[in-house]
């Protein structure tokens, strides 16, 4: 087991790797001095040690930032039709613009294999800091990361994400007015397509929805777990719709499934909204192309990417930085949401 990384020294990542401390700082700070074979020694050294320097930060604080790491486990075809993180991205660049920084993203098909980009990132001062995403619970990811003393940004509920400074939405409050809108309307067969229940997101989002049914009097509702893509967004919204019992309404987790389950209903003669009602979460742009325009919980994308990057330029500077929610998602009623049909 790797020794804690507080206990260890330079010195002994220096003594273990049979070079001088001098050569050390010559490898992690990538100047001229050392052979390509000695550094890559050292750096195997260090990373089974679990030493990084401890002035790293500090000294990241003093200098511009070249760049900030962002890794995300997600298949890059979904990556590229998913508006959320099209939005996110842009509103991280945007302050990435103001300080001639750059983005290092990636798309990674495990946590484990994130856990060791984001290590080497580190180690090899590619990175000041990085933004996490998607948590899960007790996401493997905090112990490593946070023993290496990379600075970062959590994107999540503080309940998910280890103590470190985190930025959230509050999707259980959001949830709840989503499903009270539709009961309102007189909805009481009520669906949720979403996402897969080990995302902490989702499992907060899942339990909000059962809560606030049983609130109103209601039984917990029908619940899809996908991937969050068109496909399984299509796929669970047909599976609802053959159902003895099909709902009178469906809440979607993102979009793009929306949009798919607005075509499966086209596909099966539902009529939206007047047998079916369709609510999406994030509000892109998508959202006012379909036909008939979706209802959405909105919320501004752009600026939670912002802001989740003044915040990380914040703890690279050492600044001591509450976690803080954005504001959480509004109902945007459109022309997919309506009264049920009568019984009957």
């Amino acid at each position: 087991m790797s020794a804690p990384t507080e206990r260890v020294t330079i010195k002994d990542v220096a003594a273990a790797a049979g070079v001088s401390k001098g050569a050390v700082s010559l490898a992690f700070n990538h100047k001229p001095g050392v052979s390509e074979a000695t550094r890559e020694r050292i750096f195997a050294v260090a990373r089974e040690l679990g030493w990084a320097p401890n002035s790293s930060a500090r000294s990241l604080s003093r200098q511009s930032v070249d760049a900030i790491g962002l890794a995300i486990c997600r298949p890059a075809r979904l990556l590229g039709l998913e508006p959320f993180y099209m939005e996110f991205v842009s509103g991280i660049e945007s302050v990435l613009a103001e300080r001639s920084c750059s983005l290092l993203l990636r798309l990674v098909g495990s946590l484990e294999e994130e856990i060791h980009l984001q290590q080497r990132w580190w180690r090899e001062r590619q990175v000041g800091g990085s933004v996490l995403v998607d948590f899960h619970q007790d996401d493997p990811r905090l112990d490593p990361l946070g023993g290496i003393g990379l600075p970062a940004v959590a994107v999540g509920h503080p309940s998910l994400t280890g103590g470190l400074p985190s930025v959230w939405t509050d999707d259980a409050t959001a949830v709840a007015e989503a499903v009270r809108y539709l009961v309102a309307l007189g909805h009481r067969r009520i669906a949720r397509v979403g996402g897969p229940a080990g995302l902490g997101h989702s499992a907060i989002r899942a339990a909000a929805f059962e809560r606030t049914m049983a609130d109103l009097g209601l039984d917990g509702g029908l619940h899809l777990e996908t991937g969050f893509s068109g496909e399984e967004g299509a796929r669970a919204t047909r599976s609802l719709l053959l159902a003895s019992e099909r709902p009178t309404a469906i809440v979607y987790d993102n979009d793009i499934m929306a949009v798919a389950g607005l075509g499966v209903a086209a596909e099966m003669g539902v009529a939206v909204p007047d047998e079916l009602s369709l609510l999406a979460w994030d509000d892109s742009q998508l959202c006012r192309l379909t036909h008939p325009t979706l209802s959405a919980m909105s919320h501004d994308v752009h600026g939670f990417g912002a802001q989740v990057a003044r915040m990380l330029f914040d703890v690279i500077a050492g600044q001591d930085v509450p976690s803080r929610p954005v504001t959480t998602p509004s109902l945007v009623p459109r022309a997919s949401t309506a009264p049920p049909p009568p019984a009957g």
